[in-house]
């Protein structure tokens, strides 16, 4: 018997040991807190997209700008750390961490069931939704259904709910994957394509620029939130970001960088156009 117990206890300690290791969580298993490496190392590194006017972009002086480099900076500030951005493909930013490549993403993604599965999201900080973007010359298209045609091409940007929910609904068009949202803008503006799928303040953004002859189709494909997407399981980091976001929202810091981004157009001549 005594074999026995002492055979049980040390099985007890190498699992006690295993779960004190620092190491990636199984599922449903807590993993060690994003902050307390961010903290040490007095760094966050953000992931974020390409292009994805007003939420993150660069501008002429190749600085990060737009509405979630703002927050990503006043995450920063709350901290007492240094805020790095990384620039990256939007179908690179799950990987990136689930490796630690990046503390967090704050890249307009949208808040889904699939993408819980690999990763932790905040609370909502932005409330959206997908439609359609055809040429301004398009006189015939009044919703996504009369672009479902056979020879019709629909530009999605690779890695997005806009994409994942194009793939869904076009059932005779064509649906073509870009590197990112600029790109299939810009195959929009050039006529490579008949419509582009993307969320409603995206196709407003486009619909200001001179040099677009665009238009949205301003029935909803889709309603949807954005988060910020930690380490799956990182409960502690999840419950300082929910604080936080219930601090910033719609204090004079958000308030002030909504009319900035969503509210004026003064910054565009100063944004870095991709082409």
């Amino acid at each position: 018997m005594k074999k026995v117990l002492i055979v049980l206890l040390s099985l007890l300690l190498v699992v006690l040991a295993a779960g004190c290791s620092g190491e990636t969580a199984a599922p449903g298993q807590q993993v060690p807190s994003t902050l307390d490496r961010v903290k040490e190392k007095k760094k966050l590194v953000i992931g974020t997209g390409v292009a994805y006017l007003p939420f993150e972009m660069k501008d002429k002086d190749g600085n990060f700008v737009g509405y979630d480099i703002d927050m990503g900076n006043a995450i920063g500030k709350a901290l007492g750390v240094e805020v790095e951005f990384k620039q990256m493909k939007f179908s690179g930013l799950i990987p990136a961490l689930q490796t630690g490549d990046i503390d967090m993403a704050i890249a307009a993604m949208t808040i889904r069931g699939d993408r819980a599965l690999s990763v932790s999201f905040s609370n909502p900080y932005y409330s959206t939704g997908q439609i359609i973007m055809v040429p301004k010359a398009d006189n015939v298209t009044k919703s996504w259904q009369d672009l479902d045609q056979p020879g019709k091409k629909i530009a999605v940007s690779q890695g997005t709910t806009g994409a994942l929910l194009a793939k869904q609904i076009f059932k005779q068009a064509q649906v073509m994957d870009f590197e990112n949202v600029a790109s299939a803008a810009l195959a929009l503006n050039q006529g490579q394509a008949d419509g582009v799928v993307t969320e409603e303040v995206v196709v407003r953004e486009y619909e200001a620029q001179k040099d677009y002859s665009v238009k949205g189709i301003y029935d909803l494909i889709s309603a949807e939130n954005l988060g910020i997407a930690v380490q799956l399981n990182d409960f502690a980091t999840l419950q300082w970001l929910n604080t936080f976001l219930a601090a910033y929202k719609n204090s004079p810091e958000d308030k002030a960088s909504i009319d900035k981004w969503f509210n004026s157009s003064d910054w565009r001549s100063n944004v870095e156009q991709k082409k």
